[in-house]
């Protein structure tokens, strides 16, 4: 018998929303890159402009990681995803609407300040989702929620290349744009109704519920000056920034150009291409579920320090190997299973990031993520400025080596982060180390 609507906790509901959060927010980012190839002739852009837009939208969301996470304290997850969740709306719908107004310099401008509002308004997204898994779920499930939220970013990505491809054909590219981010405003309504930012405030949390919870400690109402340089100064906090730093280049390079790249090395048409780059983000989606039940299995055996280091360690240095098979694949085909393999890989490891930033923070979950994620953000930054300009230049396996490397130092900097047990101080109350 199917599990009634009623019977489902209320833990759950919420993650759903928090899912849906991440799930649109992809839709939201990708939906220029797949629109770029119709973009550039109709508008007049380069390659290395559409790099440039997305990288305006990369350090928005990289400059409002840490301060998005500080306002989530301060405000409440509630309130923060509404107030950004209708900023990213409107930034979505300006990306379409800018060209009628504007032309020449003047409209290339007006894309890259509607992705940089776009940027700041999603930065926060995922600390505030890591702060509320923390006051709604047990430590034993936060890796899981993670990683499950984590492959509703990839089916996100997966959806968009074919959406936007087939609207486009229909529709022209910027219509496609317009109802492609007509759901997320449906979702903001219904979070601003139902959510709540713990389980006491939520009038149908059961004393149930609540005993299966547990006693979690709910994020700090506000962060002082002082406490933010004790988190930064962290050891741990600073390898973790270090290390999502250089996988996300690895994740940047196949999440923003797959598709770009089967058109233009591996010769596939535009509609070909929108499908075919399908297969990365579902490759990612699946690793993302498996390394977030791998890692909370492997925390279980081996307690944190070990629980936490195994995927990472793997998965980053099975990455660097899955990128020099693709940039060195003959066949096409081949080329884009080593690819969909790599995505996997590199996803695998999200639950353990966004797990230990949360072991790690404990209290200030929402800024000490925000910051470690400010480093993944960084990564993204240096990918699409570097992968824009090689690949504008042809020198596509440049970019795929630069990958590589940055994948090993990303896997090499998981021996020394030291993830603490559930009864160890946070972050914030140990003095800072050196790194």
């Amino acid at each position: 018998m199917l599990k009634s609507a009623a019977a489902i906790p209320i833990r759950w509901r919420i993650f759903s929303f928090l899912f849906g959060f991440g799930f649109l927010a992809y839709v939201q980012q990708k939906t220029i890159t797949v629109a770029a190839d119709s973009m550039m002739p109709e508008l007049g852009l380069s390659q290395f402009q559409i790099g440039c837009i997305e990288t305006a939208f990369i350090v928005g969301y990289a400059a409002f990681q840490l301060p998005g996470g500080v306002l989530g304290q301060r405000l409440g997850a509630r309130r923060t995803l509404v107030l950004i969740g209708l900023v990213a709306f409107a930034a979505t719908l300006a990306t379409p609407v800018v060209p009628y107004l504007l032309s020449g310099t003047a409209l290339f401008i007006g894309l890259l300040g509607a992705q940089l509002v776009l940027g700041f308004a999603q930065g926060p997204i995922f600390p505030i989702s890591a702060g509320v898994f923390e006051a709604w779920f047990p430590p034993g499930r936060w890796t899981l929620v993670q990683g499950l939220q984590t492959m509703g970013l990839g089916l996100g990505a997966a959806l968009t290349p074919p959406l936007i491809q087939n609207l486009t054909i229909r529709l022209g590219w910027q219509h496609a744009l317009v109802w492609a981010s007509l759901p997320a405003l449906a979702l903001i309504v219904l979070w601003g109704w139902y959510g709540r930012n713990t389980p006491r405030e939520h009038p149908s949390v059961t004393a149930e519920e609540l005993a299966a919870i547990g006693s979690q400690t709910a994020a700090h109402s506000s962060i002082k000056l002082k406490q933010l340089v004790a988190l930064v100064g962290n050891r741990n906090v600073l390898l973790l920034f270090i290390s999502y730093m250089c996988m996300n280049y690895t994740f940047y390079l196949i999440s923003n150009w797959v598709f770009l790249y089967l058109i233009e090395e591996r010769h596939f048409s535009a509609l070909q291409s929108s499908w075919l780059a399908t297969a990365p983000p579902l490759g990612a989606a699946l690793g993302a579920g498996i390394g977030g039940v791998l890692t909370g299995a492997y925390t279980q055996r081996l307690g944190n320090l070990w629980g936490y280091r195994a995927v990472p360690l793997a998965a980053l240095s099975s990455a660097a190997l899955l990128l020099l098979l693709a940039v060195n694949a003959s066949n096409a085909y081949g080329a884009l299973a080593a690819l969909t393999l790599c995505f996997g890989a590199v996803e695998l490891t999200e639950g353990a990031y966004w797990g230990a930033g949360m072991m790690v923070g404990r209290g200030d979950t929402m800024a000490v993520c925000g910051f470690m994620n400010t480093g993944g953000n960084l990564g993204g930054i240096i990918a699409s400025l570097t992968v824009g300009y090689l690949s504008g230049n042809h020198e596509w396996r440049a970019a795929f080596l630069i990958g590589i490397a940055f994948a090993i130092l990303s896997a090499l900097c998981w021996l020394r982060i030291g993830v603490p047990a559930d009864d160890e101080a946070p972050a914030a109350e140990l003095a800072p180390q050196p790194g």
